[in-house]
């Protein structure tokens, strides 16, 4: 089964490295290195659940992220349904951010 954990941890990098072009459109930078996706699981049928948030709970941007989430999963072959779940606990915070985002949006101490 090592090779199945390998080949589904090579599919979750892909499936990462997809979602950092995914644009929040408000702040110009990917939803990866704002910290906004809390999870990627994938089934034994290549389905895929991502978890994520929006900066604020009511951000009308919840249906375009989404959208743009599936339609950048929807081009690596191997995955089958995506499913976009938004949570609201823990909420997003600034710490979640990488130290590119922050430097892109002018943060950096």
């Amino acid at each position: 089964m090592a090779d199945e954990n390998g080949a589904s941890e090579e599919l979750k990098d892909r499936i990462l490295e997809a979602l950092e072009e995914v644009i929040d459109p408000e702040l110009g930078v990917d939803i990866v290195n704002l910290g906004l996706v809390y999870g990627v699981d994938i089934d034994e049928e290549n389905n895929v659940i991502v978890t994520m948030t929006l900066t604020f709970m009511g951000c009308p941007l919840s249906a375009s992220l989404s959208y743009d989430v599936k339609r950048a999963l929807g081009e690596i072959e191997e995955v089958n349904q995506v499913e976009v779940n938004f949570v609201w606990d823990p909420p997003w915070t600034k710490d979640r951010m990488s130290r590119y985002a922050r430097i892109a949006l002018g943060l950096s101490e």
